[in-house]
């Protein structure tokens, strides 16, 4: 489903602040994967999503998503591939409009959109059921602005409108991170079951070692821009976080030592 082969993305090449951001990664998820990635700040893990949506171009290497090359496409042109969730609940809904609206715009992302109304009698009776599944009343109040619910219902939301086109892949940036911590536990378990129901391909990013072990069916360490360590679910299950912990810090140092020779 997801392919990744050789990707490299360096910042500001060439000058006193150069950054290599991601060093030839290769990377590759089945149908119905859903992986966690974790590693320290600056180890490539939102950069990673980033050249997988499209947001930035690579300097090398090859996307594949479904089978298809989109080592070229815009953001936009995988639109009809991909689907985001963000670290901030902002980013994903457009405040001034009603939940029913931003829903409305999630039906049709990737595709051509008419100059019919926008929301229907049917249309907003499949809306009220569709969030009924989340739990949080939010079926009750289609025509509340967005910019009035909460981070954590926005995130809810972000969440289920992002399943909407049953995209090939779901990337999910660190979207409990900006949550208190009960909020957060809502939107990871509304995670799993929305990736399960909609039988999604799922990347998520996350800084808790926790609950990347507890998520999915794989687990991915970066560091440095490369992947460091990579678990299926069996392994996965017989790891700690002090497991965790041990083989950074382990990997950490060899790496280090490894520039001092290089």
């Amino acid at each position: 489903m997801l392919k990744l082969v050789g990707v490299s993305k360096t910042f500001f090449p060439g000058t006193a602040n150069e950054r290599r951001a991601l060093r030839q990664v290769a990377l590759e998820l089945a149908e119905g994967d859903f992986a966690t990635v974790i590693g320290s700040n600056g180890a490539g893990k939102s950069t990673l999503l980033n050249v997988i949506a499209g947001s930035l171009a690579t300097d090398g290497g090859a996307i594949m998503i479904d089978g298809r090359d989109v080592t070229k496409l815009p953001a936009n042109r995988r639109a009809g591939l991909l689907a985001r969730v963000f670290q901030d609940p902002q980013a994903g809904t457009a405040p001034h409009l009603t939940i029913e609206q931003n829903m409305s715009i999630a039906l049709t992302r990737g595709r051509r959109r008419g100059l019919g109304p926008g929301v229907g009698r049917r249309r907003r009776a499949e809306f009220r059921e569709q969030l009924a599944v989340l739990g949080l009343g939010l079926e009750n109040r289609l025509k509340t602005r967005v910019g009035m619910l909460s981070g954590g219902q926005r995130q809810a939301l972000s969440l289920l409108m992002a399943s909407f086109t049953r995209p090939k892949l779901l990337l999910l940036d660190e979207h409990t991170a900006a949550l208190d911590p009960a909020r957060a536990e809502l939107v990871t378990a509304l995670t799993e079951k929305v990736v399960a129901d909609s039988q999604l391909t799922a990347l998520m990013v996350t800084h808790n070692m926790a609950q990347a072990l507890r998520v999915g069916n794989r687990l991915v360490m970066m560091h440095e821009g490369e992947i460091i360590l990579e678990l299926c679910a069996d392994q996965k299950r017989r790891t700690t976080v002090a497991d965790l912990m041990d083989r950074f810090t382990s990997v950490k140092g060899q790496m280090a030592d490894r520039s001092l020779l290089s």
